[in-house]
């Protein structure tokens, strides 16, 4: 187990750093402290040959400057909230509009786009890095000084696991997530709708034109979104079906049923054929965000080696509480108080077949 610390670049004139965490399968997880993001994942395939498999960015200005949250984490509040309106007891609350007339991942500058405070250090299963920020009252109109802990941690069996924490002085709302972009036979390799994908998500969130919620619950059933049977990711993506149309494809929050012990078992197990990788997510979240890169098209921006943006070129399991929630009470609950601890844990494990 190792930890190396190395200079990525600077924005602000704040020194960004990156940190890599290598177990001793030879698994590695490079982690920038712009944004939190996780910049390469190298796992091995069934030959034991390893492969980065994260979309992302050679250089610090594209994570600045680029589209797409690559592999960033995201607050305070993920995904869209309609109009950036909410009321929280009574009071109306206006957050800054960066989706058209919606709030997305937090906003001008969420958490994507802040540099986090770091600690490293080795534990007897696994690499940690555990990453620090204070957003202040009135961030990006959000209520309360919250203070937030998030750690990776790198396990001796090819786990990558995300550990979230967060306090507030005032009541406000809350949903973190991370929004990396996985293509198990390699971020290069092209279309991931061969990838064979399993969840018991039971229901969806229909959304509307600006792809924000409309209230509606769903069943999975007789839909594409119904993976609770192995299937391809492409097999039904271009069944003409109304929310894929809105959405140019998958980019919607899928609801597992409730379990007294959500991490028992994983909620998505995603196969590539060609490399053999399998990617298990558990998550003690009631959702995820499944999202297929359908706008994934900024040539000014390429990724890691030049390799070029496409569509679909990887997916998103953004584990999270439901998108707008705070507007609609069928939704999951999103507030927290003063006194509460909000803590959640994902992980993402990797073995082969």
């Amino acid at each position: 187990m190792n930890i190396e610390k190395k200079l990525f670049g600077t924005h602000n004139g704040r020194d960004v750093d990156v940190y890599t965490l290598t177990n001793d399968n030879g698994m590695s997880a490079d982690i920038i402290t712009f944004g939190g993001a996780i910049q390469k994942l190298m796992v091995p395939d069934r030959r034991g040959e390893l492969c980065d498999i994260v979309g992302g960015y050679d250089n610090l200005r594209s994570y600045v400057e680029g589209d797409g949250y690559q592999g960033a984490l995201i607050g305070r509040f993920g995904n869209r909230i309609d109009k950036g309106k909410f009321m929280l007891d009574g009071k109306e609350y206006t957050l800054f509009c960066n989706d058209g007339a919606n709030h997305l991942h937090g906003g001008k500058v969420g958490f994507s786009h802040k540099i986090w405070d770091a600690v490293a250090s080795v534990e007897d299963d696994g690499c940690c890095l555990d990453l620090s920020y204070t957003s202040p009252d009135g961030e990006e109109g959000y209520p309360g000084t919250l203070t937030i802990n998030v750690r990776y941690k790198l396990t001796k069996d090819n786990a990558l696991s995300i550990s979230y924490r967060a306090t507030t002085d005032k009541k406000t709302i809350l949903n973190l997530t991370n929004h990396t972009y996985f293509n198990l036979g390699g971020y290069a390799s092209g279309k991931i709708f061969d990838h064979v994908m399993q969840s018991d998500a039971e229901s969806f969130l229909e959304t509307d034109e600006n792809l924000t919620p409309t209230g509606k619950i769903i069943p999975v059933e007789n839909t594409p979104f119904d993976f609770r049977e192995p299937k391809a990711i492409g097999r039904d993506f271009d069944l003409f079906y109304e929310p894929m149309r809105l959405a140019a494809g998958y980019d919607h929050c899928l609801n597992f049923p409730k379990s007294d012990d959500p991490m028992a078992k994983p909620r998505f197990t995603v196969w590539e054929a060609k490399s053999g990788r399998v990617m298990e997510t558990y998550t003690d979240m009631p959702c995820a965000h499944f999202y297929t890169g359908n706008f994934l098209i900024n040539p000014d921006y390429p990724f890691k080696g030049g390799y070029p943006q496409g569509k679909q070129n990887a997916f998103c399991l953004e584990t999270e509480l439901m998108p707008d929630a705070i507007n609609h009470e069928n939704f999951t609950d999103c507030t927290l108080d003063v006194g509460e601890v909000f803590e959640s844990t994902t992980v993402y494990k990797f073995s082969t077949k």
